[in-house]
């Protein structure tokens, strides 16, 4: 038996997890279902709407104390809610209506009651005050926190970044992706000489009598908490606009005071290029009320809402490396169109529960090949996410657990891109392609979402039953197998694979000859093509993440 694997499985864990997840976890306990429940009445029975952070960031003691306002909408009669903060730090009371709530602390859950029964329907707020020393970042974003690094001055130079750990980790929230709340104000207090770039539109800046300044941003449109972002340090400020689907976008870049020069060179350049590749393959970009930015941060980038973080030092690829080993990688910077690219999937769109986290990283690492498409054709594009298999392990499900706050496997990046690479190829038309990223933008805008929605979105629209492909890719390690064999003189073909009944479309050709779309079962059947044989019959591998079994 003759084996032919058509695919390279280079193992590069250092980079097949380059955006924002935290610690594979094998086992779960209380506390994982006290963060990741959405079922729990504790958190479904109210509806968040705004949040108001203020918070001073003490630099020098790595303290922070303030307070968030909660404005909620009942949606059923209760007395008791759950919120969350990690229990490292410390709440210094609750206030409802004038009064102190009583509240009790399991792990980083908190559970407030009330003194009488909040109606279904009535609309009421609490405000929480806290201090304490926030977890310190040890790699941001990947183990995050707050992060307390020096410019090259040995100015300060400090940033949030905390997805997957959750908001809670550096401020009181409710800490489920499911509830976004339809607006918020972010008030950071940093001592005087340096600035604060939030989320949004910088509303106020005011001198206080202690040292400090407070930056007031206000964020008009729903955002994710993970989102809510503090970056202080010497920054600059400069301006742009951007003619856009909808108008003009207004543009704000603040680099470190001594990266201007640099920025505008950088940013310049691709800033307007990502807009315009995934605003024609996305649709509009999501936010243009609250404008988009670029934030120079010490860590390597977040897709922080209308304030993308970014650190990867004014180079092209990530981090002066091409991801893709095609040379494609290196004529644009990865962070800019990366964490960008997440304004469409992860901000617009966003996953219910971190399970389903794929939806935000496989559609952005497959933006980065529709980015090069736009400018340096097609098959560019599609050399470039064949070029990133190398970094695919295969090393687990993609979808996580569900309601314990638990992602899947790394692979959610390039093999989730190679997936969607080959459902446009199984589709094969691509203005049909085109509409459906659009559509997903367009239905589910400003939305949370399950796996069931975009799967049967993406069913519905291509007018093919895709879902055992998503469930072969996205729920089991293994690859599927397209295996030929010869039986009684015919060529026959199958598909050996995880998933019952799995029955992907895929071209084949003869030798020399053109592809044509064969479609395989679990059971051998006659590959129907005249001519084909086991030694001249072809699979399309540059299109198809696969395994290829030749008997």
């Amino acid at each position: 038996m003759k084996l032919r694997l058509l695919f390279p499985l280079l193992l590069l864990g250092s980079l097949s997890a380059h955006a924002q997840l935290g610690t594979h976890k094998e086992t779960f306990t209380r506390a994982d279902t006290l963060r990741g429940s959405l079922t729990t009445s504790l958190r479904t029975c109210y509806d968040i709407n705004y949040y108001h952070l203020d918070v001073k960031f003490d630099i020098d003691k790595k303290f922070i104390s303030g307070n968030v306002l909660f404005k909620f909408t009942a949606e059923s009669d209760f007395t008791k809610l759950q919120f969350d903060l990690w229990n490292n730090l410390k709440i210094e009371k609750v206030v409802y209506k004038g009064q102190e709530l009583s509240y009790t602390r399991e792990f980083n859950a908190v559970f407030l009651s009330f003194p009488k029964t909040i109606s279904k329907g009535s609309k009421e707020e609490f405000r929480v005050y806290y201090s304490g020393n926030p977890t310190i970042a040890k790699r941001a974003p990947w183990d995050g926190g707050v992060q307390y690094a020096t410019d090259s001055l040995g100015k300060p130079f400090v940033a949030t970044a905390c997805q997957g750990m959750g908001a809670s980790v550096w401020w009181p929230t409710k800490d489920v992706q499911d509830d976004e709340v339809d607006s918020a104000m972010v008030s950071i207090s940093v001592p005087n000489g340096l600035k604060d770039v939030s989320n949004g539109r910088l509303r106020k800046v005011t001198k206080l009598k202690d040292g400090y300044t407070r930056f007031d941003w206000f964020v008009s449109q729903p955002i994710n908490n993970y989102n809510l972002e503090a970056n202080i340090g010497d920054y600059a400020h400069y301006t742009g606009t951007y003619q856009g689907e909808k108008g003009k976008l207004d543009l704000d870049f603040w680099p470190l005071s001594y990266n201007v020069e640099k920025a505008k060179k950088q940013w310049g350049l691709d800033a307007p290029r990502m807009l315009k590749s995934f605003e024609s393959w996305f649709g509009p970009y999501p936010f243009y009320e609250d404008g988009y930015k670029l934030v120079e941060t010490p860590h390597l980038g977040m897709e922080h809402q209308s304030g993308t973080a970014y650190g990867n030092h004014y180079r092209n690829g990530y981090l002066g490396r091409d991801l893709s080993g095609t040379g494609w990688g290196m004529k644009w910077d990865f962070i800019v169109v990366h964490e960008s690219g997440h304004e469409w999937f992860g901000n617009n769109i966003t996953s219910k529960d971190l399970a389903d986290m794929w939806i935000h990283e496989s559609f952005t690492n497959y933006s980065e090949s529709l980015f090069i498409e736009t400018f340096y054709g097609k098959q560019a594009g599609q050399e470039y996410v064949h070029g990133t298999r190398m970094a695919i392990q295969n090393d687990g499900p993609i979808v996580g657990a569900y309601g314990v706050n638990k992602e899947g496997s790394g692979d959610m990046y390039y093999k989730g891109g190679n997936m969607l690479n080959m459902i446009r190829t199984i589709i094969n038309d691509d203005d049909k392609w085109r509409n459906i990223l659009r559509g997903l933008n367009k239905t589910f805008y400003h939305k949370t979402v399950t796996y069931d929605d975009v799967v049967g979105y993406i069913n519905t629209q291509s007018g093919i039953d895709l879902s055992l492909v998503f469930e072969q890719y996205l729920k089991h390690a293994k690859l599927p197998v397209l295996e030929f064999n010869t039986i009684q003189g015919k060529l026959m073909a199958r598909w050996v694979a995880e998933t019952p009944g799995f029955n992907m479309p895929v071209k084949v050709r003869v030798k020399g000859g053109e592809n044509v779309f064969i479609k395989p079962n679990t059971h051998f059947a006659p590959v129907a093509i005249n001519g084909a044989t086991k030694d001249n019959i072809e699979v399309d591998t540059f299109n198809y993440y696969i395994g290829v079994l030749v008997n």
